[in-house]
Parts: structure tokens; sequence; C-alpha cells
């Protein structure tokens, strides 16, 4: 695809996939995807932004092309891709960065600022998520995530896509087939499958509330953009105006005809992150 590299890298002993876009000397802006999501979900944000940004978007392990987890229970959990997330920046030399994190790749980014990623990060994006989550939508994401279905055709499986995904908002056929091609791998018997790890969901299974960050959210001393589905069932109203009055009181956009998450394609949506991320914006 014109304008977009693809590379591999070793971090914290796995291999990390991720796509880049633009210049190498331009200022970075990190992309990073949701819980059963891939790179390739930025292509359109990244093709409109990368004419002034080196913007580097990652395979989390256990997700698209990069490599799974030996340890589950070490490996898939917000602070082990915080570490993850501060290895791979190190590795590519970047000290300064923007943060754009759709659901999951949010968490990511905002828990990161407040800890190993602090000074580093300097504007986030949070699309669909804070620093609190529903408990109908992590009863949604265990009945989906964890035992993802096969399908003998590429066709069916585009279906089961539009279908579990139609929160996304407006895709137009190209945009859905695209997301099918760069979201699927085949099983020993032929028949196709989403391109994720299913044990990426124990993280919703262990005790300890992975997504509980009021605490991380009031220490952040940075801009931070929340963009929240007018019809999401992961972040609630309530949540997202909380977030406008403490912590970094977050400038919040309520985004008409989605759910979770946003798929940031079109221009209105590209508008929002592109002013703020210059710094030109007000809500």
């Amino acid at each position: 695809m014109e304008g977009m590299s693809s590379r591999y890298l070793v971090c914290l002993g796995r291999e990390i996939h991720l796509t880049e876009w633009g210049r190498p000397d331009a200022p970075v802006l990190i992309a990073w995807h949701g819980l059963a999501r891939s790179s390739r979900d930025f292509d359109v944000l990244a093709r409109q932004l990368c004419d002034r940004f080196r913007v580097i978007c990652p395979d989390t392990v256990g997700r698209g092309l990069s490599q799974w987890a030996e340890d589950p229970a070490a490996e898939y959990h917000l602070a082990a891709y915080v570490a993850l997330a501060e290895r791979l920046l190190d590795q590519l030399g970047v000290t300064q960065c923007d943060w754009v994190g759709t659901s999951m790749g949010g968490a990511i980014g905002l828990l990161g600022a407040a800890t190993r990623l602090q000074g580093r990060i300097r504007r986030l994006v949070l699309n669909d998520i804070g620093p609190e989550i529903e408990a109908a939508a992590v009863v949604r994401i265990r009945s989906y995530a964890g035992a993802p279905p096969s399908f003998a055709t590429v066709t069916e499986l585009e279906a089961y896509f539009r279908e579990i995904y139609a929160s996304f908002g407006v895709l137009s056929d190209a945009q859905w087939r695209q997301l099918t091609e760069t979201s699927l791998r085949r099983l020993p018997d032929g028949r196709v499958t989403p391109h994720y790890d299913p044990r990426i969901v124990q993280q919703f299974e262990r005790p300890t509330d992975d997504y509980a960050l009021w605490d991380a959210w009031d220490r952040l001393k940075l801009p931070v953009l929340c963009l929240r589905g007018a019809e999401s069932t992961l972040l609630s109203s309530t949540t997202a105006e909380a977030m406008r009055t403490r912590g970094p009181r977050a400038a919040l956009i309520t985004v008409p005809g989605c759910g979770h998450a946003p798929a940031l394609n079109t221009p209105e949506q590209i508008g929002w992150v592109d002013r703020f991320l210059a710094a030109d914006f007000s809500a």
C-alpha cells in the first residue's frame, strides 16, 4: 500500500509487527488498536495524517501479525502492554509522541502516560474508552472474544464482522472487505477465524479489575481528547462527563451514529483528531 511500510521488532521476547506511515523524521503519532483488533484499523486515519506525522501502528502481542504469548496471565494485561509499548518506543528511538488509542489502545496510553511513559506522551486521544468501563460491556467482550467462531468462507466471516462491529459506524463495502481481509487467519482445517489469540480474554477473567484507572487518570498532566460513541455500551455518558471535570479535564466529543467504537474513518472524526493534535481545538 502506498505510503505504508511493514516491519517487525522483538520486544520483551516477542516479535511485534507494526505498520509505519510518513517521513521518519516527522513528529511521531502512535495509533494503538482495540482488544481484538489490529494495526490495520488505522489505515484511513494514518493515510490522512502521514503528511505531517510519522504514524506508527503496532499489533499488540497476541493480535494481527504479532507473536502470541507463551504465558497469557503474565502478558495479556494493561501493565504488560505498557511495558511492551515502552520497549517498542525505545527501539524505534521515539522520545516524544502523541497517542491515539481505540478502546484497549486508549487504556494503554492512559496508564502509560501516568506511569512508564509519563512525559513521553504529549497529547492523548481516547477513542471510546475512559478510566472506568461498564460491567455489561465486559460480559459482552467475554462472550464474543473468548470463543471466536470459524467459517468456511471469507464472505461468511465478513458477515460476522459486519454484525459484531456494526457499532463502529458507517463503513463502505470496500472498508468492510479490507477489515475482514486484515483480520483473519486460516485454521489447520482451512476455515477462517479472527486473527487473534482467544486467550486475550483472560484479562477480564482475573479478580483484578485491569480497567479501574481513575487513580491513573487523576495523575495525568497532558491534554486529552475523548471521543465517545453516542450509543456506546462501554463508556457511559456519566463516566465521560466525569472525565471533563477531574484529572486532566478532557475535551469531550460525542460521535453520532456510533457505539463502541468510532472507526475514525470519516472526515469529521479525522478532523477532530487532527485539530486536537495540532493544538487548534475547542470542544
